[in-house]
């Protein structure tokens, strides 16, 4: 009896001294797989440089109303809403101020802007980050393109609107593609900054390419 506890304890010790090897074996294996990316990417223009280089550092989605600094005036980087990525984007690769473009336009065109809010002058603070005074200031600047659902219409730097159950949502198309051919988007939905594919995820109801 004694004797064969002492030769299965034995063969335990053998089998458990060859895992590590097994292992090793297998992940070196594993290593030699290739890793499989089907995504592929066109040149980057400098908006989706800029908005990209936000993931990591824009984390939380956060609609608070804020007093903000004028002109340039910007909500911490680590929070905001979608607006922020493409005020951010442009301002950084554009050399373009929505925050001052915004309000000066609707200083001049006050009745051609939603009245949503009830609004009944313009305010600096948070004109710009309202996705339908974007659109209106985008199809006033001549910007308006053609919603399709035609992957090809959108290039690398465009920008886009939708709504997300039923409030307006604004993001910047990618450089990177499907192997479709499906461009992602790079947006703040509520998980702060992010690059996907869901440029068709939402109906567009909005399709612009600053000139």
């Amino acid at each position: 009896m004694i004797k064969k506890i002492i030769i299965s304890s034995l063969l335990i010790l053998v089998s458990l001294m060859a895992v590590p090897s097994i292992v090793e074996n297998f992940s070196t294996k594993i290593e030699k797989i290739p890793f499989i990316n089907t995504s592929k990417e066109t040149s980057v223009p400098p908006i989706v440089k800029s908005a990209r280089e936000q993931i990591g550092k824009t984390i939380i989605y956060d609609p608070k109303y804020v007093t903000l600094s004028y002109p340039n005036g910007d909500v911490p980087l680590s929070r905001g809403v979608c607006t922020d990525v493409v005020i951010r984007a442009m301002r950084d690769s554009m050399k373009i101020d929505l925050q001052k473009e915004v309000h000066e336009d609707m200083k001049k065109a006050f009745t051609t802007y939603p009245k949503i809010w009830g609004a009944k002058s313009t305010d600096k603070n948070i004109d710009h980050r309202r996705v339908p005074n974007l659109k209106n200031y985008f199809k006033r600047k001549g910007y308006s393109l053609t919603v399709t659902k035609n992957p090809k219409d959108y290039k690398a730097g465009d920008i886009v609107t939708c709504k997300v159950k039923g409030r307006p949502h604004i993001m910047i198309v990618s450089s990177k593609q499907t192997s479709d051919g499906v461009p992602f988007i790079i947006h703040n939905i509520g998980w702060g900054t992010r690059e996907n594919d869901d440029l068709f995820t939402y109906e567009l109801d909005g399709h612009y390419r600053v000139k």
